[in-house]
Formats: C-alpha cells, structure tokens, sequence
C-alpha cells in the first residue's frame, strides 16, 4: 500500500484522489460585496441570537421570517457564496429559520431563550473528542438528538421547492441522506457536514487494476472499525452521559446588544457578556459553574485559533518558497507573523489544543509546522480562481523528517498499513511527485526548483506565465499548483505568424493582458489585474532584495509596469475590456476588503498609482471618486450596518500624502453652500464622523423597551455602547492626524471642514432648537472628541506652550465666526469696532486647533448637555400629560371604534417617550465615559489657565494672582465670546455632578481659583448666569461623596489661603448682585442661587480663618455688609412668610374638604386645585426657607455689629417678633398639616433657630429697643409661651442655660417697652416738621435729598436706598452721599427733646412728696 500524504492519502493529477483537504466546497467560486457582508453580519451573531441572525425584531409576523430567510439563504449560499464561512453562516440562517417558523419553538425561545431543542450549550467548552459536541439530551433521556434531523441543504431545498432543486436558484442539488454533527456547539465554532450526495465511488488505482478481491469478513471490519470509532462511540457516550440544560448565550469580544452583562471568569481573568434575560434566574453558584464553563469554552476556543495562526503561518511559509529562490522577506515576515491565540495560551502556560510541531522540508529548506491530530481546524481556503475552472488536484511534493515526533493521531493507523519510516504523523514520506514524475508535468505546470542551464527568454516566459496565469499551449488549463490558466490563442497565432519561438515575453505581453481581460465569460478585469499585481509585486520584492541581474529586474518592472497600466484602464476606461462606466467607483469592492487579500488594494498598488499622478492624470479623479462614492455609501449606513470597512478603507487611503492633498481638494470636502443638516451627508468626511450610537433607531435597540429594564442592563448597555464609540472615534482621530501631517493645503482644508462644521451650527445653542437645521449630537460629540486630541500633544502638565494661544487670532480673519456671539464684557458695537481693526501676522497651528475645540465644545458637548436638560423636562411632561389622557378612557368604554383609537393614540405616544427614554439613556452612555471626560476636562483646564494668564496679565500658575485684579485697558478678556468662559463652567459642572472622581487635585485648585477669580472681580463678565454656573461648580464640588464628607472640593476650599482670604466676600457680593439679573425669572433664579450660596458658606464655617476675616472686612467696609445683610433680612422675611402662610392655607382648606357632601362640585374642584398648589408651594419654600434662616443665625453670631445698625435693626426686629407670633401665637393652630415632614417643615427646630437669634443680638441695646419699639407683634406673653414649648414640647433643642438667658431677655426687652412707652409720652404731640415723612417717628439726623429737597431721617433714607437707588419722592437717582446735613432742624429736634425731657423732670420732683 502507498504511503499516507500529509492529507492522509495520495493525491493524484490523474484524479486518483484517495482523501482531499476538508473545505467547504465554495473554494472557486466568487461572492459579491453584498454576499460578504452578510456572511460577515451573520457570523458575528451568538448562535442562538435568531432574531439578529435573520435581521428581524422579535415581533415579527410569520411572512417576515420566510422573507428574511428567502432572501439570506440565496445570499449566504455556499454553492454561490465563496467567501470563508459561507457555510457557517448558511446554516446559522437555516437553524434560526427552523425555530421561528416554527410555533411552539418560537414560543419556547421567545419565553426562555437559548435553543429550545436544547441541542447546544453554548456556555460549556466542547469535549476534548473532536466530536464531543454531539447533542445530548437532558438528563440522558430521549431527546431531540434522535428525531428526525433538517439539514440546511434540505431545509433549504424544501423552502425553495423541493427535490433535486432543478427548479430553484441554484438547481442540480443531490440530496441523498446526510449526517449533521457540531464541533463544540459554542457560538464561533463552525458546524460541519458530512455526506449530502450519493457517495461518489472512489477513483481506481493507477495501475489501472479495475477489480478488487473479495474481501474478508476481518478485512471488511478493519476497514468499518475508523468509522465505527467516528460515529458509535459519541453516539453511546451521549447516552450514557448526563448533560444538563442549555445555558445561556455567551460572547466574548466585546459587549453588543443584548448580550450587555459583564462577568470575570476567576482564574485567567477572561472578560465574557452575556444577555441579562437569559440569567436572572442564577443563584452565585449558578454564576460560579458558568465562569468555568465559559473560561473551558475560552481556552478550547483559543487553543482552535491557535491551529488556524499555526496553519496561516505553515502557508505563508510555502508561498515564501516563491518560483525560484526563496523570497527571504516573505519568509521573514512568516516567522514573524503574529499569533496571538498561541502566544495567550503560552503565557497561561496552557498546552496550544491538539497538534504538536514537526519539521517538514521544502525544496531542501525546513519549517516548522504543526501537525492536526484529533481535532484539525478546517485550513484556509485557496485564493478563489477569476474564472470558474475545474480545478486540477495539488501536487504532494513535500518531505517529512524525523526530526521532531509528535504525538501520534489515534485515527492515522486505522484501516491504513503503515509504511516503512512512518512516524505516526499524518505527514509520510514521499519521493518525487507521487508517481507522476516532472517531466511527465506540462511547462505550465512545473514548479521550476532550478535555474540552472536556463537562458533569459525561458525564464522571462516561466516567470511571466506563472505572473499573469497566461499559457500559449491551448491543452493546457492549470499549472502545477493547480491554478487556472488563461489561454491567449490570438497571441500564439501572432508568434506563429512571426515565427517566433511559442514563449510569453514582455513585447507580447500588453497583447496578452489586454486578450485575457477582454476574453467574454465570467472574468472581472480589475479583479483579475489585481491578483496579478499581487503576484508581479511580490516577484519584484524578491528578486530585488536578492540582487538580481538587472536584466531580470527590468522583464518585471516592465510587467509591473504594463498591469499597474492596465488596473488603471479596469478603473477608468472598463468600455476597453467591453464593459460599461458605472456609477459608483469599480475600486469600491476593492477598497472594503482588507488590503492583502488577493482582490484587495495594498500598499504597494497604492504607492504605485500615487507615482504616476504626474504623468497620468486620470488615476488622481478615478482614486479620489472612490473616496467620494465610500463616503456616499456610508452615508446611507449606521452603525447598525456594516460600517469599519468604510472606515478602514480611508485610513488606509489617507496613509498617501499626494491622495491625501488630491482627496482634500475634492468638491465635497468643504462644499460651500451646504447646511448644518447636510454635513453629515454631502460633505466627504460628514458620514464617517456622523457613525454614533446616536443614530436614529440604534438607541432602541441598545435601550429596548427601557422603562422595564434594571439599574444593570442599562449600565451594561451604556459600557457596550462606549466600547463601540471608543473604537470609531480612535480610527476617526488617525484619519484626521493624517489629513493633517500630509500636507500643508491638506491641513487647511481639514480646519475649514471643522470650522464650517462648527459656524454652521450656532443655532444648536437656541433656546429652542430645531433638529431638523442643525448636525446631530452624535456627529459634533465624534468632533469634539477628535479636536480633543488634537490638542493632546501641547497641553503639558506645565503649561510650557500656552504661550503659543494667540488672542490675536480673533483679528486676523479667524476661520471661526465670532461675529454673533454674545461676548464677556463688551456690547455688540464695541466689539464689531474692536474686531474691525485687523492685526497683522499668521495663526499658529496650535491656535487653530485651540479656539477651534472650545467653539466644538460649545456646539458639540456642550448643546447635548442642553438638550438632555431639556429632555428629561419634556420627557416628565409627557409622561405627566399621558397619566392625565388615560384618566379619560372610561369615556369611551362603550365604544370599541372611539377605544380603539383613543388607545392607539395612547400607544404611539408612550412609544414616543420609550424612544425619549432611550436616547436619554445612549445620550448618558456617551457623554459618561470617563476617558472622554478626562481629556475634555484636560482641555477645559487648559483653556482655564489661559483666561487667567490672560485677564490678570501674570504667568500663571508659575506665579500667583493677586486679588481683586487691575484694571485691564485693552479689554480683550472682555471682547472674547462669552462661550469661551461657558465651555469651561459647563465641563467642570458636568464632571462634578456626574464623575467627581475625574478631577485631580492639581485641577481642583485651578478650578477653585478661576471661581474665586471671577466671582471677586464679577465686573469682567456680564452674564449673572454664566457667573452663577462658578457657584453651582463649588456647591456640586462640595457635596458628600467618595469617603469625603465635604466633597472633592470642599478639603482644600478649608486650606488653599486665596480661597480663605476672598471666598466669603466673593460669595456675599454675588449675594447681591444676583438681587437683579435682567431675566424675567429672576425673582425664583436668585434664591436657587443664594441657597447654593448658604451651602458653600455651610461647608466652611467651621474655618475660623474665615470668619477671622469675615469679621475685620465688615469693620472696614461697612457700606458692603449693610447691603449684604438687607438682602438677606429681606429674603428670610419673604420666604418666612411665603412658608407659613402656605401651611396656613392646607390646614384651612384640609379642614373645609373633609365635608364634600355639603359643597359644589366645582367649587370643591377649585378647593382642590387650591390645596395642591399651596403644598407645592410649601414644597418649594420650605427647604429655602430652613437654609436662609440658618444663615440668619450664622451671620447674627458673627456679625452683631452689622445686624443692630440703624438702617437694619428696626427691621430686624419686627421680623422676628412677627414670626415668632406666628408660630407660638393665637394663630399657630393654623400651622398643623398632616405629615409635615413631606414639606420637610420643623416647627420646633425653627422656632429653636429663630430665638438663637434673638439670643446672638442680647447684649446689643439697639436691637433690645428696637423690639420694644415693635408696636405689631412684640407681645412679651410670646416669650413665655416659647419657654413653655422647649420645657414640655421640645426637650433637648434647648439647654437650661439657654432657658435661662431667654427668660431674662424677654424681661429686657418689657423694661425697655416700659421706659420707651414712657418716654413717648413724656414728648406728647410731637411737631409735623420733626417726623420722617416715611416712617412718621421723630427724626434724630434729619438730611436733605438734593433733588425734591425733601427732609427725612439719615437711617431711613439709607434702607431706603439699600433695596431702591432713587429720591422716594421724584424717583430721580440717589445715592447717600449726595444727602445734605439739615444741622439746624437738627438743633431744633434736640431742642424740643431737651425741653420735654425738663418738663418731665419737673413733674416728677412735684409728685414726689416723700419727706427729704
């Protein structure tokens, strides 16, 4: 018996084939485009993801799966598809079609998941038998593994129409019995079939002998033992053995969509995801099995890959070879070709799956090479011939050596005799070619091993021949490697004509091109040109490094030269070869595979056509319509859709700075008339930047039916979802640093694309914003993150080149638009002169990308920042308003045609929110990635630094600001737009709220010392609300969290000296100038921003360095701390009262509605409606109203002094008196609701802070008079009530001591009544001319306003003018200083006192009459 081939039999060229290579049949035949991608698309599906599988949603009618499948059979077809997997992704699409046509497994799978014939556990490893996978059923019982099995092939046959298919699309289908089994049954391992046609005979031996011996009953069951092994002892294992149910769906890669949930297998750290639905039900040690079980799978799956890299390396081995010599780059390359399954494994220390090496020579050099024994891999397929050829079978022509041994194959020795020098490998010796000798082979199909004796034209007509697959014998069809020739009859023709030896040489060689490529059939020019080029290149590179003759080298740069020629009139000139122009690029399929495929287009094709632009001005229009009709492609497409080879394709084309200047200057890359709406579309770069999770109808499918998913699907999602986005916007990121690094013009265009991008996009910061004008979220966040890098490489730790920001920019006709932009501190006008004056010089690069990024910030980041905002308010809305249609559907019970529509109007809006939902959650998903927002904060540090450096005109931070700053007379802090500063605020507000943790120390201080910055020097900026997003930072910085209790802000706002030597007072004067901020809001604005205030001054009292300096600053600015403490005298007045009285109306209303029956429908309506907005107002006034009294009594101990003042302490006092009537009075019954803490009301702990200041202010004799004075509400029986309270009510809130002192205060205060009423009547009638015409109480420093000449008493003038800048009496403008002195009605008013005061005094010595 012959010796066993390195296939495990002989291969013959006479068609004694006794075994062949395992392949899926589809090798030479072609596949389009389409084809790929759908076997692409299918086979990244898990195997039991059918929905996804057929492209369909899981509602989909019985009519859309028979579409789905009608069409995704014909296209993945391996008898019509020949890219790799086809048969894979074939059956994929049949056993989806199996169980969702099927109702009761679709029912089964819709409810549970995974296969519902529970054929495949694609969570366990498969066994070490390459047939382990066979099905089991649960428990060993009789299960699916014995009924009847579908093939795809027959599956697909009856759904076409039946039998032999003669009729079908593909017709001539043999379809005998067939055997299915799967190879590990795990999703990504290929299910293989055996049989399918009548078993053809086996070919008869070459000797000729057509008969054989009878054969023996031993021999008969020697040679059934191979197959017995194969298929018997699976089949009993699976009996015998237990398997339990299938487990959940597994993936490995990378999360996709349902598969969102991340695990960590234990022991080598393997990252899997699985889909939520299918596992939640699993206990810990469910979830414990299943990380062994998936790490099992992991490491089988590896060690599979393993074999293929081992086998991808062995070929390009062989093609190393070349025809003559050894190509010893190749061969380098081969060695060094990497194999990452391998390499894992053997850092894991784990066994590389079931092969081990040999040594196998080649033309006298030897490889390494491992060998398949138990489980081989399906090897990689042949290139795919460029006609459809019979295929003659590969020669044997290699030697086995023993100078390794592997373990021997169990199966090798079965039914096979051993010949002499057999190892036990599967790789025999063999001596020649196998019994066809080489001269027996035609030239055409020798493989030359020798030059030897050869002249130039023979080895010019070997070298040509094997170059373009061109032969001259008409008998001849393959070569030796069984590669199908072309014959060029009209070229023989012309040599015989000649006379001219039969040899291909470079003359005849144009001739011979142009009569294969035009040859009619199924050949594709380009196509064939390209594997030519392939060929010709590799042949260039070898002879080239091995120093050939440079006639050789010249017969190959004229070959390279003459296809290259012709590949270019494929692209240009198809009607050359009887083609037609179409309307898409021919390059298109070229470009979208990778570029070392056979068909695709490589470097070396690349640098080619790039050389010749020059002389050939047709390749620079034909190559750049190809970048044009991509970038149209993909605008159709999502990142649903089969997206990365566009995106591969440009980053490869942009690697060729003379393509990279030609694509720049292309029509489409910067048009001129187009809209935001249009970028993404029309402009080359648009749709690669618009690919985003972001997409229309992509956040659905991340986010399904999103409010019935958990806190973890929607994380999970959202981290797959950044794991996609992260890969894009890396591949977007090179293609522009390579745009920009080739050329200088190239360079500009791409700053006019993000320029144009960026000014064409203002209204996206409207109020209200049209989605339909402006460019997507998805499309400006994929900018702004490319600009973000950009600016990477100069944005050091120490600033060292943020000197090269030029401000001069703006005025050397910038490519930003500026022009509308509201700015700091300058009004349009001001800044239309300031701009007008141009400033001579160029712009810098890096201040290009600088001012380019911030205005991408603003537009981009910034605006969906917005437009979330806005979002989660209309979704609340809406969801609101739904709660409030549905309450009307009793209306239409009795009509089912009105019902019906009232419930599908119902439907199409809560699907409306759903969608709402889902992209709030993708928006989310985006926008909190943390390395996204490290770099985005990076930069806004830097833009930070910049606007200090500039508006305080120091080298900041190297050295340190002093405050308040100087005045600045050039103003260009002031004319910058005002985003400039918002870009920065709106980053930091976010990060603080959101991810706290991504802001560093280093950033923390600088971000302190901006707020700081322009909170003390507020008159830089005009914006109240640009300067109140400086406080939201430090109130969001402050908040608990992370271990902190005061936040990762609020440590150093204790400690950092320009933070205690200016915060308070920075913070106290925004205090007053939000009193007024120009918005039609600003009444609510200013106490939501006054009560981020209190809590900011909350964090940091406890620093007695700031009320150190609190307390000298209010000794030396009096004038500053009066209008301070007015404004918040009248805040805690204001919503004292507001408070209260709402408690006052719920109690009155609850009372009046416990007795419907006695009230009007629609006056109890309007009750109603009344108690519900008297509780929201409670709501809302409450909490304000806990936080501003706190300050109240913070402020009052501290601040005595600036409390008792004349202009403040009358006020003061009546406040608290009326309050304080109000909650201990006749009146405070009216104050009980029910559950007062839904209102968060207290009010025994706000009575408790009300007397503590009382108390703050008891040695102060003007506030004592001022209480008696109160002729409202001071009732002394308060006092006592009060000490009542806190002795039986409200033990605890107050110590005896602080009894005590409240006791003998509101004695004080009754002396006081005492000696002030005395007093008032010891004055009697008091003269019109000496009262305050305001205030009507006798004046003690009378003054006279300027203006209306008026007289009124100094203090009342100056509270007056505290919360009113004009004359009370002709609203002209006032202010204090301007009062004039009226020193002589002064002397008058002592005068009388005086004169009153003896009269008193005479009196009393007369009524005394006790003896002397």
């Amino acid at each position: 018996m012959p010796a066993a081939t390195a296939s495990g039999a002989n291969a013959t060229p006479n068609g004694n084939a006794k075994s062949r290579d395992h392949n899926q049949g589809n090798q030479d035949k072609k596949y389009t485009v389409e084809q790929k991608a759908a076997v692409i698309r299918v086979r990244r599906c898990s195997a039991t993801a059918f929905y996804e599988i057929l492209g369909l949603e899981k509602s989909c009618s019985d009519a859309e799966v028979k579409k789905a499948y009608r069409k995704l059979s014909l296209l993945t077809h391996p008898d019509k598809n020949g890219y790799e997997g086809a048969d894979e992704a074939f059956k994929l699409v049949s056993r989806a079609f199996q169980v969702l046509s099927d109702a009761e497994k679709k029912q089964k799978y819709d409810r549970y998941g995974g296969d519902p014939d529970n054929r495949f556990n694609p969570s366990s490893a498969p066994s070490a038998s390459p047939f382990g996978g066979f099905a089991r059923s649960p428990g060993g019982g009789r299960g699916p593994m014995f009924e009847d099995e579908i093939s795809p092939e027959e599956l697909f046959n009856r759904f076409f129409g039946g039998g032999g298919m003669g009729g079908g699309p593909f017709g001539g289908f043999d379809t005998g019995p067939q055997f299915v089994f799967n190879l590990g049954g795990g999703p990504g391992f290929r299910v293989h079939q055996f049989g399918g046609g009548r078993p053809r005979r086996r070919p008869q031996e070459a000797n000729g002998n057509s008969e054989r011996a009878p054969q023996s009953a031993m021999s008969a069951l020697s040679n059934l033992l191979p197959l017995l092994i194969l298929f018997v002892l699976p089949l009993l294992s699976s009996i015998f053995s237990s398997s339990g149910p299938s487990g959940p769906s597994i993936r490995f890669d990378t999360p996709e969509s349902p598969y969102t949930m991340h695990r960590t297998t234990p022991n080598l750290r393997v990252d899997y995801f699985l889909n939520p639905a299918e596992v939640e039900d699993y206990s810990n040690r469910n979830f414990r099995d299943l990380d062994r079980k998936a790490e099992h799978s992991y490491v089988t799956n590896l060690q599979y890959d393993c074999q293929l890299e081992m086998r991808t390396r062995n070929r390009m081995m062989d093609d190393a070879q070349g025809w003559f010599f050894q190509d010893v780059e190749k061969m380098r390359e081969a060695r060094s070709y990497e194999m990452r399954s391998c390499r894992r494994l053997d850092e894991w220390g784990l066994a590389r799956g079931s092969q081990a090496p040999s040594t196998v020579a080649l033309n006298g050099k030897e490889r390494s090479e491992g060998v398949s024994t138990a489980q081989s891999p399906q090897t990689s397929s042949p290139p795919v011939p460029d006609h459809k050829e019979p295929t003659t079978p590969k020669i044997n022509i290699s030697n086995s050596t023993a100078s390794s041994r592997a373990p021997e194959n169990p199966f090798a020795r079965l039914g096979v005799k051993p010949s002499p020098g057999d190892t036990g490998n599967n790789v025999a010796p063999s001596t020649g070619m196998n019994r066809l000798t080489e001269k027996q082979l035609a030239p055409e199909q020798r493989r030359p091993s020798s030059t030897a004796g050869e002249n130039l034209q023979e080895w010019e007509d070997k070298v040509l021949r094997g170059i373009f697959r061109i032969t001259l014998n008409p008998s001849t069809n393959a070569d030796g490697h069984g590669h199908h020739l072309y014959n060029v009859p009209s070229v023989r023709a012309d040599l015989e004509d000649q006379g001219q030896p039969i040899r291909l040489s470079t003359s005849v060689l144009d001739q011979a091109i142009l009569e294969v490529a035009s040859a009619s059939g199924n050949i594709v020019p380009l196509k064939y040109l390209l594997r030519c080029w392939k060929r010709v290149i590799g042949q260039w590179k070898h002879f080239k490094s091995h120093k050939a003759e440079e006639s050789k080298l010249d017969i190959l740069k004229e070959a390279k030269r003459l296809c290259m020629s012709y590949c270019i009139f494929a692209i240009t000139m198809p009607e050359m070869f009887g083609g037609e122009q179409t309307d898409s690029s021919p390059l298109i399929p070229h470009l979208l595979v990778d570029p070392e495929d056979d068909e695709g287009i490589c470097h070396d094709f690349l640098t080619e056509a790039v050389s010749r632009f020059a002389e050939d001005d047709t390749i620079e229009p034909a190559l750049v319509k190809a970048v044009e009709d991509l970038s149209r492609e993909l605008a159709k497409k999502t990142m649903n859709d089969v997206y990365k080879p566009y995106v591969l394709a440009l980053r490869h084309l942009v690697r060729y700075p003379p393509l990279v200047k030609a694509i720049s200057q292309s029509s489409i890359f910067v048009p001129l008339s187009t809209s935001a709406a249009d970028l993404e579309a029309t402009t080359l770069l648009g749709p690669f930047f618009a690919i985003s999770p972001l997409q229309a109808d992509i956040t659905t499918q991340y986010f399904s039916s999103p409010k019935t998913r958990d806190r973890a699907f929607i994380t999970n999602s959202q981290q797959a979802l950044r794991m996609t986005l992260t890969t894009h916007q890396h591949d977007l990121l090179d293609i522009v640093n390579h745009i920009i690094k080739s050329d200088k013009s190239a360079r500009d265009r791409m700053l006019d694309w993000f320029a144009t991008c960026v000014n064409k996009n203002h209204k996206r910061r409207a109020l209200q914003v049209d989605k339909k004008l402006v460019s997507s979220d998805g499309f400006m966040i994929n900018m702004a993150v490319c600009l973000d890098q950009l600016c990477e490489p100069f944005m050091d730790a120490t600033f060292s080149k943020v000197d090269r920001i030029d401000v001069e920019y703006l005025r050397r006709q910038p490519r930003l638009d500026i022009k509308d932009e509201t700015k700091l501190n300058m009004d349009q006008h001001t800044a239309e002169k300031f701009y007008g004056e141009p400033v001579e010089g160029t712009n810098n690069f890096i201040s290009e990308v600088f001012f380019l990024t911030l205005a991408a910030h603003h537009y981009g980041t910034e605006a969906t920042n917005q437009t979330m905002s806005q979002l989660e308010k209309d979704l609340k809305r809406m969801e609101k308003h739904i709660e409030e249609i549905q309450l009307d559907r009793h209306k239409w019970i009795n009509n089912p045609a009105q019902l019906n529509m009232f419930d599908t109007a119902v439907k199409k809006y809560k699907d409306q929110i759903d969608k709402g939902i889902s992209y709030k959650y993708a928006v989310q998903g985006v926008l909190l990635d943390e390395q996204m927002q490290a770099r985005s904060i990076q930069f806004v540090r830097y833009v930070a630094v910049w606007l200090l450096r500039l508006v305080s005109r120091t080298q900041f931070p190297k050295q340190p600001l002093r405050l308040p700053l100087d005045s600045d007379p050039s103003n260009f802090f002031g004319a910058l737009p005002e985003y400039f500063l918002e870009a920065v605020v709106g980053a930091y507000r976010f990060v603080m709220r959101n991810m706290p943790w991504a802001v560093s120390s280093t950033q923390s201080d600088e971000l302190i010392i901006l707020c700081i910055t322009f909170l003390r020097n507020s008159e830089k900026i005009k914006n109240p609300y640009l300067k109140s997003g400086l406080v939201t930072i430090l109130f969001t910085g402050i908040w608990p969290g992370l271990n902190r209790p005061k936040g990762v802000l609020g440590d150093l706002l204790m400690g950092l000296p320009i933070a205690t030597e200016h915060l308070l007072h920075a913070l106290m004067k925004f205090y007053i100038e939000v009193e007024n901020t120009g918005a039609h809001t600003q009444f609510y604005d200013k106490f939501n921003i006054r009560f981020e205030i209190f809590q900011i001054i909350k964090c940091i009292w406890d620093n007695r360095i700031y009320r150190e300096n609190l307390d000298r600053e209010s000794k030396a600015n009096v004038d500053f701390f009066v209008r301070f403490v007015n404004l918040l005298l009248n805040d805690v007045t204001f919503v004292l009262d507001e408070s209260l009285t709402a408690f006052q109306q719920i109690h009155n209303l609850s009372q009046e509605l416990q007795n419907p029956q006695h009230m009007e429908p629609t006056a109890r309506q309007e009750k109603e409606e009344a108690l519900s907005a008297a509780k929201g107002k409670a709501k809302s006034y409450m909490q304000l109203t806990n936080e501003t009294v706190a300050m109240l009594k913070l402020f009052t101990e501290a601040l005595a002094d600036a409390f008792t003042m004349p202009e403040i302490v009358q006020r003061l006092a009546d406040m608290l008196d009326y309050n304080l009537d109000a909650l201990v009075g006749p009146k405070s019954s009216e104050l009980k609701v029910e559950n007062p803490q839904e209102y968060d009301f207290q009010p025994k702990a706000l009575l408790s802070e009300i007397l503590d200041v009382y108390l703050n202010l008891r040695n102060k004799e003007s506030f004592i008079l001022a209480v008696a004075r109160d002729g409202r509400s001071y009732k002394p029986a308060n006092f006592q009530k009060a000490t009542a309270i806190f002795q039986v009510r409200a033990k605890g809130l107050k110590s005896p001591q602080e009894l005590q002192a409240w006791t003998e205060l509101g004695k004080k205060f009754q002396k006081a009544k005492e000696a002030d009423d005395q007093a008032e009547e010891d004055l009697g009638d008091v003269p019109e001319e000496f009262l305050d015409p305001l205030m009507y109480t006798l004046m003690t420093d009378p003054v006279i306003l300027p203006t209306s000449k008026a007289t009124m008493d100094r203090s009342t003038i100056r509270s007056h003018l505290l919360s009113d800048p004009n004359d009370p009496f002709n609203r002209s403008p006032l202010r204090i200083e301007d009062v004039i002195p009226d020193t002589a009605l002064r002397a008058q008013i002592e005068a009388f006192k005086a004169e009153k005061r003896g009269a008193s005094l005479a009196r009393a010595n007369i009524m005394d009459t006790t003896p002397g």
